[in-house]
């Protein structure tokens, strides 16, 4: 049964002892049947061929200057063996988002359809919300639930619906994404003019390639079927509950524990990803910004 999300957020004393109850569950120490009702199996899903429908769901606050690129690269590289339906949720209050998407509103490109979704605050900043709404209302042969700050470049979508011909797994991701260092937020790459909107391409070379090993946030590709019969997470109703801030998306793992699966990898090209150092959609001082910052750059492998 689907969740509704009416209330603002109401912090309960027992939301951080299910937060750590779940997160524990999800790295498989409690069986995902006690939550997740019974998904269609292999044998019940449709084994699409042909032109595939597949609908792009992303998030973005704060985070214009991510979702222009991911929005210029269906521009630059418009699908041609599939239609993509690409779904944004945003609040108005970010005007520089709202700016971004009026602007692309008005790109006409063959095989996509831009479709914007504005939600409450406060459902924004909980990422499995919108997630869940899209999965469930999605008639799309196949669901890829994203970030902002991911681009669909060359071959990418054509490639994957190629490799999707005739298969019925509930998950796939891309065996492969180039992604940049941490960039600062000075960077050049980070810093457009909000009154000069255009479609932008990016350097290739600031990006080196790197392997996945599991169907991560950014590079779930669910099945059409598994989306609409279970949602996102749509039986944990701890993570379909609004929230006063921008909120950590441990729900990712939630997703494929649900599911029982990390993903089939598929050898797909053109996946660019934008990596930063500071993390603006959280709330909080600068000294904690600072620290947040400092620990990312001390831990990044790449």
């Amino acid at each position: 049964m689907s969740n509704t999300h009416n209330s603002g957020p109401k912090k309960h004393w027992s939301d951080f002892i299910v937060s750590r109850f779940l997160r524990l569950a999800a790295s498989g120490l409690v069986p995902a049947s006690l939550f997740q009702k019974p998904l269609p199996n292999k044998d019940q899903r449709a084994a699409r061929t042909g032109s595939l429908n597949i609908e792009i769901v992303s998030h973005c606050w704060q985070y214009s200057h991510f979702l222009i690129y991911q929005l210029s690269s269906l521009v630059l590289f418009p699908p041609t063996k599939a239609t993509v339906t690409m779904t944004v949720y945003y609040n108005s209050e970010d005007t520089r988002t709202v700016a971004v998407l009026n602007f692309f509103a008005k790109q006409q490109v063959a095989g996509v359809r831009w479709n914007w979704c504005e939600q409450p605050k406060e459902s924004l900043f909980r990422r499995a919300i919108g997630r869940n709404q899209a999965a469930l209302a999605s008639k799309a042969d196949w669901v890829w639930f994203t970030d902002c700050d991911l681009m669909f470049r060359k071959h990418c979508i054509d490639q994957l619906a190629e490799l999707l011909q005739g298969r019925n797994d509930s998950l796939v991701f891309p065996l492969r994404e180039r992604i940049t260092s941490l960039l600062e937020d000075d960077d050049p790459m980070l810093n457009f003019d909000p009154q000069d909107l255009r479609v932008i391409d990016i350097n290739d070379a600031m990006f080196v390639e790197q392997t996945r090993d599991r169907a991560t946030g950014p590079l779930q590709i669910a099945h059409g079927d598994i989306s609409r019969a279970g949602g996102y997470c749509d039986s944990l109703a701890y993570y379909q509950k609004p929230a006063a801030s921008w909120c950590k998306a441990h729900e990712d793992r939630a997703f494929r524990w649900l599911l029982g699966t990390q993903g089939e990898p598929l050898d797909i090209p053109g996946v660019y990803r934008i990596r930063h150092i500071s993390k603006g959609r959280y709330t909080g001082s600068k000294l904690n910004t600072r620290f947040r910052s400092s620990v990312r750059k001390a831990t990044d492998k790449h």
